[in-house]
């Protein structure tokens, strides 16, 4: 009887070692087309996830095979990507701005101060009130308001409505007379406007920060509430890792606390703030990195925005004669920055929209790069490059860090500013990518849309939604369908040096992707920006649907 239960026993076990011969998973993937974003840009139709990161893709019936999943999601069909990456954004920026007026799209200044007066009625008080988003270039002559219908509405509360790049604004009186701006007062990088000596509130570039730097800090509360909302909106969109150019301290920490509470899930690669208390920070912590959180660099400013005539050229603006913009800080302070980023090790992302502003960061990157290199300090924007100094970014193994809605927001314009030489040398990101082979792209949102999709298209088809220009705003150059994917996963993820766990869906890499309704690959040019996003998963859980 002994042996006969031994028998029966052994070949249950068997039986129950034979059912349970795969691998351990937590989640397999399956009925899905699966760009990889690898090195060969593979296809496959099942993935298989656990602890967080793929363990393998394949075939579905051989990882069905292999593997024993806890559970399973068949996505009858649908494009799957490396989640987005947004290889330069301002995430708390857009995140405070979800607090504030939003002046995007209008189409007068009378329009803008509506907009405010009726965002002011629905906070009473005389506390200050802040917006973003107006364009002059999108108005009737194109010219910059001034302060007067802001002092008529608001003659008792400060007001400070910034334009859409964040390089320009206006104050009301009250807010002028709280920041202690007058008349004739001059600052580096920076221009306090001033018509017949009166102030006319209009503020260029460092000015600004006379003004909002005397503007309270939100509290603690209503930051975590907005953040929340602004990871949904980009969650939404398919980014699961964002850049966030120039944070502060207070703003890194405010927020990585947030991910040790599990108050914020997306992952951040942070980039600090041009200030001698950030660089004493760092250098005396270290890189930071967590699996959601990478701080390992800087955001420095070289000059102004093209749209507010700051960006810093070699030659006068067409559109106005013997000004050629300015430089935020002396060359100086670039290159003493420069050299102790070398000492310590730590990478250098520097805004540069003019020729001028990028062949003078080009130049200070150069006297310490020296050759080739793997240091990827990256230059923010590339906007305007002259035609002589392209090489420099290949010699240097330098990174343009570039945001394709740039050039279809600008094209309407940007030839007023530059001229049609000079113009030839604007958002080329064909060329620019041609002197590393690799290149990341961003969207520099709240600058721009939040979008990826909108960010493909303009880099890919290079024209507005509605098909404007025909053939293309200089389609030379235009990206691949498969560069641009690359640009917004792999290639940012490996200007974070985050490579070998990010961009990719491969072995070993975190389980970061979305899945969209229609192929980026093959969608018609004219649906592109119609594609919708079904899940987006960051560490094998799905944290949207639609």
């Amino acid at each position: 009887m002994i042996k006969k239960l031994t028998v029966v026993s052994l070949l249950c076990w068997i039986l129950l070692s034979a059912c349970n011969s795969g691998t351990k998973a937590d989640l397999l993937v399956y009925n899905a087309v699966i760009y990889t974003v690898d090195s060969s840009f593979s296809r496959q139709d099942a993935m298989v996830i656990r602890d967080g990161r793929i363990i393998a893709t394949g075939t579905a019936e051989e990882l069905k095979k292999n593997y024993k999943a806890d559970s399973s999601i068949d996505l009858q069909g649908g494009f799957v990507y490396p989640g987005f990456i947004d290889a330069h954004a301002h995430f708390a920026g857009y995140a405070q701005s979800l607090g504030t007026v939003n002046l995007v799209g209008t189409s007068t200044w009378e329009e803008a101060v509506e907009r405010t007066r009726q965002f002011a009625s629905q906070r009473k008080g005389n506390d200050w009130i802040t917006g973003r988003g107006w364009d002059q270039n999108n108005w009737p002559g194109q010219q910059f308001p001034s302060k007067e219908l802001l002092d008529q509405y608001f003659p008792d509360r400060p007001v400070l409505l910034s334009r859409i790049d964040g390089h320009a604004a206006i104050a009301n009186s009250k807010a002028l007379e709280l920041a202690g701006v007058k008349p004739g007062q001059t600052l580096t990088g920076g221009d306090v406007v001033v018509k017949n000596g009166t102030l006319t509130g209009l503020l260029i570039d460092n000015a600004v920060d006379l003004v909002s730097a005397k503007i309270p800090e939100i509290s603690p509360v209503y930051f975590r509430e907005l953040v929340q909302q602004a990871e949904k909106n980009c969650l939404a969109v398919g980014l699961t890792t964002i850049d966030d150019c120039g944070l502060s301290i207070a703003q890194m920490e405010a927020l990585k606390k947030m991910q040790d509470d599990q108050h914020l899930q997306m992952r951040l690669y942070v980039l600090l703030s041009d200030s001698k208390e950030n660089y004493t920070y760092l250098r005396s912590r270290g890189i930071i990195k967590t699996d959601r959180m990478h701080v390992r660099g800087f955001k420095l400013y070289g000059d102004g925005a093209l749209g507010s005539r700051g960006a810093c050229l070699l030659h006068p603006y067409s559109d106005q004669p013997g000004h050629v913009g300015f430089l935020l800080s002396n060359p100086a302070h670039f290159d003493s920055v420069a050299a102790q980023a070398q000492l310590d090790g730590f990478q250098l992302c520097t805004h540069a929209i003019g020729d001028s502003g990028n062949r003078t960061i080009l130049n200070i990157y150069g006297r310490y790069l020296v050759n080739k290199n793997d240091q990827r300090w990256r230059i923010e924007h590339a906007q305007v490059v002259n035609q002589q100094d392209f090489s420099l970014f290949g010699k240097y193994s330098i990174i343009p860090s570039v945001q394709p809605t740039h050039a279809t927001s600008d094209m309407y314009w940007a030839g007023d500013r530059l001229g049609a030489e000079r113009l030839k040398g604007a958002y080329a990101y064909k060329q620019l990518l041609e002197e590393n082979g690799w290149m990341p792209l961003g969207t520099d949102f709240p600058v721009e849309d939040i979008s990826p999709f909108k960010t493909f298209y303009a880099a890919v088809v290079r024209q507005d939604a509605k098909g404007w220009p025909e053939g293309g705003f200089q389609r030379e150059n235009a990206l691949t369908r498969e560069q641009a994917l690359r640009g917004m996963t792999i290639w940012a993820a490996k200007a974070n040096f985050e490579e070998k766990e990010k961009g990719s869906l491969e072995k070993g890499k975190w389980a970061d992707f979305v899945v969209l309704d229609k192929d980026l690959m093959q969608a018609p040019e004219n649906e592109l920006l119609k594609i919708q996003v079904r899940h987006t998963f960051l560490g094998g859980k799905k944290l949207y649907s639609r």
